[in-house]
């Protein structure tokens, strides 16, 4: 189970993406959101895959580890396609479908929302997949320092972030011993037909939510137990610091993201 799982999983494969100050990563990744959302057109959208694709065979990670981290989303990517394609009236009239007109603004539209959602999700796994998780809360909290002006506590929000990540993969493995025991009394989820199976997934929503607050008191309880106190002076174990290839690195978004704002307003 763990081995099929890729949200959160770090791979180390020794690439100068890995020794990147986490505080750029996050920096940039914020950018690059920014980027994406601009992208309206074709010219943008190519420069954007350009610049995801690049940054992705440059940490040497296969690009087939990127496209499984957003298979999971692709009912939602085909959902935004049908949408864009059934509510943008413009360009030419392709076909109608009953009542329902057609056009090629539509479709091109449908196409770049999609890619737009598929990049989003392939490109932010370049955080997880070159940044342990301790390394990755650690940049995390420096990041939201500037929220104590506001009241906020970053170590509160990071110690948020860092339990729900490396809660996803032990609810998830949960889920599995849960189907391998329904499958071993019978119940097996991959013989039922469709509606069988949505009924045996939301049938699973009990057991799995009571096991996630059954291990949340335990990590509550273990803790406690060894005193951990929330806003408390510690150490840290990885020591962070900034070198120019950090600032070239967050640069690199900068011009992203001008170039995309740029396509957008010509």
């Amino acid at each position: 189970m763990r081995n099929k799982l890729l949200f959160g999983r770090s791979i180390d494969t020794g690439s100068w993406v890995h020794a990147v100050d986490p505080r750029a990563k996050l920096t940039g990744m914020m950018l690059y959101l920014i980027a994406i959302v601009a992208v309206g057109s074709w010219p943008a959208l190519a420069v954007a895959a350009v610049f995801s694709v690049g940054y992705m065979l440059s940490t040497k990670i296969p690009l087939k580890y990127y496209l499984k981290a957003a298979k999971p989303l692709w009912v939602l990517m085909v959902f935004i396609f049908i949408v864009q394609c059934f509510t943008v009236e413009s360009g030419e009239a392709l076909w109608s479908i009953g009542s329902w007109p057609l056009y090629s603004g539509g479709v091109s539209s449908g196409f770049i929302a999609a890619s737009r959602m598929g990049l989003l999700v392939s490109f932010t796994a370049i955080l997880t997949f070159t940044t342990t998780p301790g390394v990755l809360n650690q940049g995390l909290s420096g990041v939201l320092k500037p929220l104590k002006r506001l009241g906020l506590s970053p170590e509160r929000l990071t110690l948020m972030m860092s339990i729900a990540l490396r809660f996803i993969p032990t609810i998830l493995e949960e889920t599995h011993k849960i189907l391998k025991a329904q499958a071993s009394r019978g119940a097996d989820l991959k013989e039922l037909p469709w509606k069988e199976k949505g009924r045996m997934l939301v049938s699973l929503l009990v057991p799995v939510t009571v096991s996630a607050f059954r291990r949340a008191e335990e990590l509550v309880l273990s803790m406690e137990s060894r005193g951990y106190t929330l806003g408390a002076p510690r150490s840290e174990y990885h020591l962070l610091v900034w070198r120019s290839r950090d600032t070239w690195f967050v640069l690199s978004y900068v011009v992203l993201a001008a170039a995309v704002v740029v396509y957008r307003l010509i």
